[in-house]
């Protein structure tokens, strides 16, 4: 009698009782950390908090951008593979931090490819090379010619080993044969500033930065980095089409969940990411900073890190390249 009486009283609380008693808790049904591994004021750091703002205003809850910087953003890397899976720790990564920190460091705190869920591309950042307008070279080619007339004679600066300037470049060599003498400053600012001065003929940049030079004839701009020219440089060839088809050095940033998510949460935030990323105002704002926006599935975000690792993890261990 006892069973039956308890049978009878959940049935009556289960039709006297609105659904939304017995229902899961729709998500997020609290505010959100965003992990950053770069800077406050940075580049990513911008695009970072549009989408944040972004995602709080459609979702009622606030999105928190968490900056953990340090070690080249392994620390920011380590910190969203270590977070608890329940959807309310995101991160946002780039290329460096996903695929050419496996190559510069043998011992890392994570695994690109173990302990991270790609969610989606956000946009890529176009990066340009760049030389001194006193510089005597005008093209991709011109400027091969030169150096294998000098091997070992001219400089390039970066901001630093396995950096954004420094990888580039490193490819760049691999694939004409040149030979040229790396200048590692410790940041991008010294770097592009003395290649500005004429200190040091020349150095790959962010498109973002050095366009305005460019166009004022403060610097001159050999070539873009991307697989076609940029919606701000339809008048300068990518180095893929001054004859070298392949050459691809753009960088890229991604959302990511740590391993271990429900597959519904990642379908969720996936949906939001690329929402976000089609607004007009999205597009607006990033192109104007450098960017080219980038929505894109989860699958298709997981099979460029994969290739990116093997593809830039090449490049790194043949120009035998060891993080400082």
């Amino acid at each position: 009698m006892r069973i039956r009486s308890s049978l009878w009283i959940a049935t009556i609380l289960a039709v006297l009782l609105p659904p939304t008693s017995f229902a899961q808790t729709k998500y997020p049904a609290k505010p959100l950390r965003l992990i950053l591994p770069f800077a406050a004021g940075s580049a990513v750091d911008v695009l970072a908090r549009l989408y944040a703002q972004r995602m709080s205003e459609n979702w009622g809850q606030q999105v928190i951008v968490d900056n953990r910087v340090g070690a080249n953003g392994i620390i920011g890397m380590e910190a969203i593979a270590r977070a608890v899976p329940d959807g309310y720790t995101i991160g946002m990564a780039n290329i460096a931090t996903l695929t050419i920190n496996p190559a510069l460091y043998p011992k890392l705190p994570y695994d690109s490819l173990r302990d991270f869920i790609p969610v989606s591309l956000t946009a890529t950042i176009g990066n340009c090379l760049v030389v001194h307008p006193s510089f005597p070279v005008k093209t991709v080619q011109e400027l091969v010619a030169l150096a294998k007339k000098r091997p070992g004679e001219l400089n390039y600066a970066s901001g630093g080993v396995g950096s954004a300037q420094h990888i580039p470049m490193e490819l760049l060599q691999s694939m004409t044969g040149m030979k040229l003498v790396h200048l590692a400053y410790k940041g991008i600012t010294p770097a592009f500033n003395d290649v500005m001065a004429g200190q040091v003929p020349m150095a790959f940049t962010g498109l973002a930065q050095s366009l305005p030079y460019h166009r004022n004839g403060r610097l001159r701009m050999l070539g873009t980095t991307g697989t076609k020219r940029t919606n701000a440089t339809t008048d300068i060839p990518t180095i893929a089409e001054q004859g070298l088809p392949g050459y691809e050095a753009d960088s890229w940033t991604g959302v990511l969940l740590p391993r271990g998510t429900p597959p519904d949460i990642v379908t969720q935030l996936q949906a939001e990411v690329v929402r976000i990323t089609n607004l007009p105002d999205t597009k607006e704002r990033l192109t104007a900073a450098g960017f080219e926006t980038v929505g894109s599935t989860s699958e298709v975000f997981a099979a460029l890190i994969k290739n990116d690792l093997t593809r830039l993890g090449k490049v790194i261990r043949d120009a035998n390249i060891r993080a400082d």
